[in-house]
């Protein structure tokens, strides 16, 4: 058993941390807004009433929206870096950008830490069932020391590297193709259904021949039903998501036509006030551009 911090109890945080509290490792939690660890705190793990409370652990977890969540929590006289101990491990299984996360590294290293990148593939629903993909790098000692805990969240654990903000990329690449499905079924399923074609059929059709891999049917599913609310993956992250791949692309000097439309569709969704809405809401802009309600 482990003593394990968890920060950031959102969709996604709180199945994972459901799982790490079923392996059967001490868990204190803590989240920004109150009420979100009801569900935990009653099956024993202990609220903490600070983020800096949640750092007295071996392992710390942190599953936050963005950049500027995971800075707050990190840095300053409260933060992951003054308050765990020398030799603990941080797990940001956020998807943050690849110069925050080389950031992470190199800070934590300084005062003893050890800091793991593991970013997670998967919706809600994946993290409470512990079907999430996990793609995690850093140190090979701080890896095996957390590998029962990666396995407690997900079903698949890939090791990409012994330098963190790899792992970073690898999922910003990844939600960049999702990002580019997305757009593309939406296009395809305008094409097929303005002339007729029942979107139903059309995607049986896809999903059991040459498609036939879950983005697809997840996806196409949102898409055909238009299902884009409650939001799993909420649309401003997915923006935020490609502006993050774009900028490691431009760091890398690799052009990313397809992802600079994607920021533009994006961006088009927001600003129709789609920001409650899922990332799949992109797929049924092709709707409106082809005079379709």
């Amino acid at each position: 058993m482990m003593e394990i911090g968890f920060i950031g109890l959102g969709r996604m945080g709180s199945g994972m941390a459901a799982n790490l509290q079923r392996a059967g490792h001490s868990l204190t939690v803590y989240n920004r807004s109150p009420g979100k660890d009801t569900d935990l705190v009653r099956a024993g793990a202990r609220r903490a009433d600070t983020f800096g409370d949640a750092c007295r652990a071996d392992v710390v977890f942190t599953m936050l929206s963005d950049d500027r969540a995971l800075e707050d929590v990190a840095y300053g006289d409260a933060g992951i870096l003054t308050r765990l101990r020398a030799g603990a491990v941080h797990i940001s299984s956020s998807t943050i950008s690849v110069e925050l996360a080389e950031r992470l590294a190199a800070d934590h290293a300084a005062v003893g830490q050890r800091f793991i990148a593991a970013p997670v593939f998967g919706r809600p629903d994946a993290a409470a069932a512990a079907r999430l993909a996990v793609v995690a790098a850093g140190a090979p000692d701080a890896i095996d020391e957390v590998m029962a805990l990666l396995k407690s969240i997900g079903q698949r654990v890939f090791i990409v590297s012994e330098t963190p903000k790899i792992a970073n990329l690898v999922k910003l690449s990844g939600n960049f193709l999702i990002a580019s499905v997305i757009e593309a079924l939406g296009e395809a399923m305008v094409l097929v259904s303005k002339a007729g074609v029942d979107k139903d059929q059309y995607l049986n059709i896809l999903t059991s021949t040459l498609f036939d891999a879950p983005v697809y049917r997840t996806y196409g599913s949102l898409i055909a039903y238009e299902k884009f609310e409650p939001a799993g993956f909420a649309a401003p992250l997915g923006h935020k998501d490609i502006r993050l791949a774009l900028s490691a692309a431009e760091a890398l000097m690799v052009p990313l036509p397809l992802a600079s439309l994607l920021h533009d569709r994006f961006l088009r969704l927001l600003a129709n006030g789609g920001e409650g809405l899922d990332w799949s809401a992109i797929g049924g802009l092709a709707a409106r551009d082809a005079g379709l309600s």
